[in-house]
């Protein structure tokens, strides 16, 4: 307990004031820092920790836009708008209910200031040059979307597997679609490189057409009048999966390897 004449002296005295440093004078917008929540790390999903860990209505309260997987790898997830949708290896689209599982996924609100067009794309390399000039940074994540008339659109999807097997095995067996002349819609991330053992560090789109009959994890593009936009995270808020396989695992490696061989399209 605090002795109540220290306690006295101390609010009968004239407090120091604060000096404030460049950086505090520095600090960016308030307004700028959105929420990632996140399920699981990357690590854990190459090691094959598959269990669900949260309800697809816990990914909604938290989040409008996002994308991930289902419990047993069963599917890709593209949250758009608020709604959450399934993307099976047999290439069939569904929206999910709020109980379905997610081992692993990423939301965020989304609400950035303005967008950008871009006229022609010829390939997913130039689209991701485009949000490279409009990221001002390399040590946030950013939340991405892009809208617009895709003339050709190349995924794959998850095939639903066994707990336990690791994620290059089973993405061994990943089957792959093509789409031709388009409309649809790309949700994502951008994640450091410094955060690799927590996301797919660069680039990961998930795709969904607007009659919501196609998508996948996004491999190549090609589109016209494509609408760009992008939201700095800086706040990260990640959730750790209450199950044994977890609290077992040993997440000590770098899975930067088997994440890109995973996430690749087949060679």
């Amino acid at each position: 307990m605090r002795n109540s004449t220290e306690t006295g002296g101390f609010k009968n005295r004239a407090r120091p004031r604060r000096r404030r440093t460049a950086a505090a004078q520095q600090s960016l917008p308030k307004s700028a820092h959105h929420r990632l929540y996140q399920v699981s790390t990357a690590t854990a999903l190459v090691q094959g920790i598959y269990a669900g860990a949260v309800r697809v209505g816990t990914l909604r309260r938290h989040g409008d836009l996002g994308l991930g997987t289902f419990e047993n790898l069963d599917g890709e997830m593209a949250i758009v708008d608020g709604h959450c949708f399934q993307v099976r290896s047999d290439g069939s689209v569904r929206e999910c209910d709020d109980d379905a599982l997610s081992p692993f996924a990423v939301v965020t609100r989304f609400a950035p200031a303005e967008a950008v067009t871009l006229a022609q794309c010829p390939d997913m390399s130039h689209l991701t040059s485009r949000f490279d000039a409009l990221r001002p940074s390399d040590n946030f994540f950013f939340a991405l979307r892009v809208d617009g008339f895709f003339e050709y659109v190349h995924t794959r999807a998850m095939h639903r597997t066994v707990e336990g097997m690791p994620l290059v095995q089973a993405a061994a067996v990943q089957p792959e679609f093509e789409f031709y002349n388009v409309s649809g819609t790309l949700v994502g991330f951008w994640t450091p490189e410094y955060a690799k053992t927590l996301n797919v560090p660069g680039y990961h789109l998930h795709f969904l057409s607007d009659d919501r009959m196609r998508g996948g994890h996004l491999l190549e593009c090609r589109g016209t009048n494509l609408r760009l936009q992008v939201q700095r995270e800086g706040d990260c808020h990640v959730v750790l999966p209450e199950t044994e396989d977890f609290f077992k695992a040993d997440l000590r490696r770098d899975p930067a390897a088997d994440l890109a061989k995973a996430e690749g399209g087949k060679k």
